[in-house]
Protein backbone atom coordinates (compact mmCIF):
# COMPACT_ATOMS: atom_id res chain seq x y z
CA UNK A 1 0.00 0.00 0.00
CA UNK A 2 3.11 2.44 0.97
CA UNK A 3 4.58 1.76 -2.24
CA UNK A 4 1.51 2.40 -4.37
CA UNK A 5 1.01 5.96 -2.71
CA UNK A 6 4.59 6.78 -3.15
CA UNK A 7 4.23 5.61 -7.05
CA UNK A 8 0.93 7.80 -7.17
CA UNK A 9 2.77 11.04 -5.48
CA UNK A 10 6.50 10.56 -7.42
CA UNK A 11 3.95 10.71 -10.65
CA UNK A 12 2.49 14.16 -8.85
CA UNK A 13 5.57 15.78 -8.33
CA UNK A 14 7.31 15.33 -11.79
CA UNK A 15 4.29 16.10 -13.82
CA UNK A 16 3.18 19.23 -11.87
CA UNK A 17 4.96 21.86 -9.58
CA UNK A 18 4.79 22.58 -6.08
CA UNK A 19 2.50 25.54 -6.95
CA UNK A 20 0.49 23.71 -9.06
CA UNK A 21 -0.45 20.62 -6.82
CA UNK A 22 -0.91 23.34 -3.53
CA UNK A 23 -3.32 25.51 -5.07
CA UNK A 24 -5.23 24.25 -8.22
CA UNK A 25 -4.58 20.38 -6.98
CA UNK A 26 -5.85 21.77 -3.56
CA UNK A 27 -8.73 23.26 -5.09
CA UNK A 28 -9.60 20.35 -7.01
CA UNK A 29 -9.73 18.15 -3.91
CA UNK A 30 -11.69 19.75 -1.98
CA UNK A 31 -14.50 20.23 -4.85
CA UNK A 32 -14.45 16.65 -5.59
CA UNK A 33 -14.41 15.34 -1.69
CA UNK A 34 -16.93 18.42 -1.06
CA UNK A 35 -19.53 17.91 -3.70
CA UNK A 36 -18.81 13.73 -3.63
CA UNK A 37 -20.15 14.30 -0.10
CA UNK A 38 -22.87 16.71 0.04
CA UNK A 39 -24.62 16.35 -3.35
CA UNK A 40 -25.96 12.64 -1.98
CA UNK A 41 -27.90 14.27 0.71
CA UNK A 42 -29.57 16.67 -1.46
CA UNK A 43 -31.33 13.82 -3.17
CA UNK A 44 -31.85 11.55 -0.04
CA UNK A 45 -33.92 14.76 0.90
CA UNK A 46 -35.83 14.91 -2.24
CA UNK A 47 -36.75 11.36 -2.92
CA UNK A 48 -37.60 10.93 1.34
CA UNK A 49 -35.06 8.54 2.04
CA UNK A 50 -33.96 7.63 5.17
CA UNK A 51 -37.13 9.59 7.37
CA UNK A 52 -36.55 8.19 10.40
CA UNK A 53 -32.59 9.26 10.65
CA UNK A 54 -33.58 13.13 9.37
CA UNK A 55 -33.46 15.71 12.38
CA UNK A 56 -35.91 17.48 11.15
CA UNK A 57 -39.47 16.47 9.53
CA UNK A 58 -39.71 19.66 7.18
CA UNK A 59 -37.74 19.44 4.21
CA UNK A 60 -35.82 22.57 1.78
CA UNK A 61 -37.24 23.03 -1.40
CA UNK A 62 -36.09 21.99 -4.54
CA UNK A 63 -35.41 26.14 -5.58
CA UNK A 64 -33.92 27.05 -1.90
CA UNK A 65 -31.11 23.43 -2.73
CA UNK A 66 -30.15 25.08 -6.15
CA UNK A 67 -29.58 28.31 -4.68
CA UNK A 68 -27.27 27.23 -2.14
CA UNK A 69 -25.29 25.16 -4.99
CA UNK A 70 -25.23 27.74 -7.45
CA UNK A 71 -23.97 30.40 -4.64
CA UNK A 72 -21.74 27.95 -3.63
CA UNK A 73 -19.39 27.56 -6.70
CA UNK A 74 -19.89 30.81 -7.02
CA UNK A 75 -18.44 31.41 -3.42
CA UNK A 76 -15.00 28.68 -4.46
CA UNK A 77 -14.04 30.10 -7.57
CA UNK A 78 -14.17 33.99 -6.54
CA UNK A 79 -13.09 33.38 -2.46
CA UNK A 80 -11.73 30.20 -1.67
CA UNK A 81 -9.63 29.93 -5.10
CA UNK A 82 -8.38 33.12 -4.67
CA UNK A 83 -7.35 32.76 -0.92
CA UNK A 84 -5.74 29.25 -1.93
CA UNK A 85 -3.37 31.10 -4.28
CA UNK A 86 -2.46 34.38 -1.84
CA UNK A 87 -1.91 31.68 0.70
CA UNK A 88 0.71 30.00 -1.04
CA UNK A 89 3.80 31.87 -0.36
CA UNK A 90 2.79 31.83 3.43
CA UNK A 91 2.56 27.95 3.34
CA UNK A 92 5.96 27.74 1.38
CA UNK A 93 7.86 29.89 3.54
CA UNK A 94 6.70 27.73 6.55
CA UNK A 95 8.57 24.99 4.72
CA UNK A 96 5.81 22.96 3.36
CA UNK A 97 6.86 20.70 0.89
CA UNK A 98 5.91 17.98 -1.69
CA UNK A 99 9.03 16.15 -2.16
CA UNK A 100 9.61 12.48 -1.23
CA UNK A 101 10.03 10.85 1.15
CA UNK A 102 6.21 11.07 2.74
CA UNK A 103 5.56 11.70 6.50
CA UNK A 104 4.93 8.32 8.68
CA UNK A 105 2.03 8.22 9.45
CA UNK A 106 2.75 9.43 13.39
CA UNK A 107 3.71 12.66 11.83
CA UNK A 108 0.88 12.97 9.87
CA UNK A 109 -1.39 11.66 12.79
CA UNK A 110 0.16 13.95 15.36
CA UNK A 111 -0.01 17.34 13.57
CA UNK A 112 -3.88 16.67 11.95
CA UNK A 113 -4.77 15.95 16.04
CA UNK A 114 -3.02 19.24 16.56
CA UNK A 115 -5.08 20.86 13.61
CA UNK A 116 -8.48 19.88 15.33
CA UNK A 117 -7.16 21.60 18.42
CA UNK A 118 -6.18 24.79 16.97
CA UNK A 119 -9.57 25.08 14.97
CA UNK A 120 -11.67 24.03 18.07
CA UNK A 121 -10.19 26.70 20.08
CA UNK A 122 -10.43 29.48 17.30
CA UNK A 123 -13.34 28.29 15.46
CA UNK A 124 -15.45 28.68 18.80
CA UNK A 125 -14.13 31.85 19.76
CA UNK A 126 -15.06 32.98 16.16
CA UNK A 127 -18.15 31.56 15.95
CA UNK A 128 -19.73 33.00 19.39
CA UNK A 129 -18.47 36.18 18.05
CA UNK A 130 -20.31 35.81 14.61
CA UNK A 131 -23.50 35.39 16.91
CA UNK A 132 -23.09 38.99 18.46
CA UNK A 133 -25.89 41.16 17.36
CA UNK A 134 -24.31 43.22 14.44
CA UNK A 135 -22.37 40.44 12.67
CA UNK A 136 -25.07 38.42 12.86
CA UNK A 137 -27.23 39.96 11.32
CA UNK A 138 -24.35 41.73 8.59
CA UNK A 139 -22.67 38.16 7.94
CA UNK A 140 -23.41 35.17 9.84
CA UNK A 141 -27.65 35.12 9.06
CA UNK A 142 -26.40 33.94 5.50
CA UNK A 143 -25.15 30.53 6.94
CA UNK A 144 -28.25 30.26 9.28
CA UNK A 145 -30.63 31.19 6.01
CA UNK A 146 -30.77 27.18 6.06
CA UNK A 147 -32.71 26.10 9.41
CA UNK A 148 -33.24 22.70 7.98
CA UNK A 149 -29.15 22.21 7.13
CA UNK A 150 -27.88 19.75 4.20
CA UNK A 151 -24.82 18.53 3.66
CA UNK A 152 -23.80 21.62 1.26
CA UNK A 153 -24.77 24.21 3.27
CA UNK A 154 -21.71 23.38 5.20
CA UNK A 155 -19.81 25.78 3.48
CA UNK A 156 -23.42 28.41 2.20
CA UNK A 157 -21.89 31.29 3.99
CA UNK A 158 -20.96 35.25 3.41
CA UNK A 159 -17.76 35.76 1.47
CA UNK A 160 -16.51 37.53 4.61
CA UNK A 161 -17.21 34.63 7.07
CA UNK A 162 -15.60 32.05 5.23
CA UNK A 163 -12.31 34.33 5.20
CA UNK A 164 -13.01 34.72 9.11
CA UNK A 165 -13.42 30.98 9.59
CA UNK A 166 -11.47 29.75 7.24
CA UNK A 167 -8.60 31.13 9.35
CA UNK A 168 -9.17 28.62 11.60
CA UNK A 169 -9.31 25.82 9.25
CA UNK A 170 -5.68 26.90 7.89
CA UNK A 171 -3.64 28.23 11.06
CA UNK A 172 -2.48 25.20 12.68
CA UNK A 173 -1.44 23.60 9.03
CA UNK A 174 0.44 27.62 8.09
CA UNK A 175 2.36 27.59 11.47
CA UNK A 176 3.64 24.04 10.67
CA UNK A 177 4.52 24.23 7.41
CA UNK A 178 3.41 20.23 7.10
CA UNK A 179 3.91 18.02 3.60
CA UNK A 180 1.30 18.70 0.93
CA UNK A 181 -0.06 15.28 1.79
CA UNK A 182 -0.85 15.93 4.94
CA UNK A 183 -2.27 19.54 4.44
CA UNK A 184 -4.27 17.48 1.96
CA UNK A 185 -5.30 14.56 4.49
CA UNK A 186 -6.46 17.32 6.73
CA UNK A 187 -9.04 19.25 4.44
CA UNK A 188 -10.29 15.82 3.44
CA UNK A 189 -11.01 14.82 7.23
CA UNK A 190 -11.82 18.74 7.85
CA UNK A 191 -14.99 18.83 4.46
CA UNK A 192 -16.17 14.94 5.46
CA UNK A 193 -16.79 16.55 8.93
CA UNK A 194 -18.56 19.54 8.58
CA UNK A 195 -20.35 17.96 5.77
CA UNK A 196 -21.46 15.35 8.11
CA UNK A 197 -22.09 18.10 10.96
CA UNK A 198 -24.59 19.64 8.64
CA UNK A 199 -26.05 16.65 6.79
CA UNK A 200 -29.75 16.69 8.56
CA UNK A 201 -29.39 13.13 9.61
CA UNK A 202 -28.62 11.00 12.80
CA UNK A 203 -27.67 7.66 11.59
CA UNK A 204 -26.59 4.72 13.63
CA UNK A 205 -23.53 5.06 12.39
CA UNK A 206 -23.04 8.70 12.95
CA UNK A 207 -19.46 9.23 14.29
CA UNK A 208 -21.27 10.97 17.37
CA UNK A 209 -22.05 7.42 18.40
CA UNK A 210 -18.91 6.17 18.85
CA UNK A 211 -15.92 9.37 19.35
CA UNK A 212 -15.83 10.37 22.92
CA UNK A 213 -16.81 15.05 22.42
CA UNK A 214 -17.63 14.99 19.07
CA UNK A 215 -20.06 17.12 17.93
CA UNK A 216 -21.28 15.67 14.56
CA UNK A 217 -24.95 16.33 12.85
CA UNK A 218 -27.35 16.08 16.07
CA UNK A 219 -25.26 18.98 17.86
CA UNK A 220 -25.08 21.10 15.18
CA UNK A 221 -28.52 20.81 13.78
CA UNK A 222 -29.85 21.86 17.31
CA UNK A 223 -27.69 25.37 16.41
CA UNK A 224 -29.20 26.03 12.93
CA UNK A 225 -32.47 25.70 14.63
CA UNK A 226 -33.01 27.96 17.43
CA UNK A 227 -32.64 32.23 17.67
CA UNK A 228 -29.68 33.19 16.98
CA UNK A 229 -28.75 34.75 20.01
CA UNK A 230 -29.57 31.81 22.39
CA UNK A 231 -28.30 29.14 19.93
CA UNK A 232 -25.17 27.31 21.67
CA UNK A 233 -23.50 24.40 20.31
CA UNK A 234 -20.52 27.00 19.03
CA UNK A 235 -17.94 23.81 18.26
CA UNK A 236 -16.23 22.65 15.50
CA UNK A 237 -15.65 19.20 15.60
CA UNK A 238 -15.43 18.88 19.52
CA UNK A 239 -17.62 19.79 22.03
CA UNK A 240 -15.37 20.30 24.97
CA UNK A 241 -15.59 23.80 24.44
CA UNK A 242 -19.31 24.26 24.73
CA UNK A 243 -19.30 22.31 28.02
CA UNK A 244 -16.15 24.16 29.45
CA UNK A 245 -18.30 27.47 28.72
CA UNK A 246 -21.48 26.51 29.42
CA UNK A 247 -23.14 27.16 25.71
CA UNK A 248 -24.52 23.94 25.36
CA UNK A 249 -26.94 24.25 28.37
CA UNK A 250 -30.05 24.10 26.38
CA UNK A 251 -29.00 21.01 24.05
CA UNK A 252 -27.77 19.07 27.22
CA UNK A 253 -31.46 19.75 28.59
CA UNK A 254 -33.48 18.80 25.58
CA UNK A 255 -31.59 15.40 25.41
CA UNK A 256 -32.02 14.58 28.64
CA UNK A 257 -36.05 15.18 28.27
CA UNK A 258 -35.87 13.06 25.02
CA UNK A 259 -34.21 10.48 26.55
CA UNK A 260 -36.38 10.71 29.65
CA UNK A 261 -39.49 10.44 26.76
CA UNK A 262 -37.96 7.67 25.66
CA UNK A 263 -37.36 5.90 29.01
CA UNK A 264 -41.15 6.41 29.42
CA UNK A 265 -42.32 4.90 26.33
CA UNK A 266 -40.29 1.40 27.06
CA UNK A 267 -41.48 1.51 30.84
CA UNK A 268 -45.59 1.89 29.22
Amino acid sequence: MASLIEAGWTYLITHFSDFQLACVGSFFLHETVFFLSGLPFVYIERAGWLKKYKIQAKNNTTEAQEKCITRLLLYHFCVNLPVMLASYPVFSFMGMKSSLPLPSWKVISTQILFYFIVEDFIFYWGHRILHTKWLYKHVHSVHHEYAMPFGLTSEYAHPAEILFLGFATIFGPAITGPHLITLWLWMVVRVLETVEAHCGYHFPWSPSNFLPLYGGSDFHDYHHRLIYTKSGNYASTFVYMDWIFGTDHGYRKLKALKNEEVADIKDN
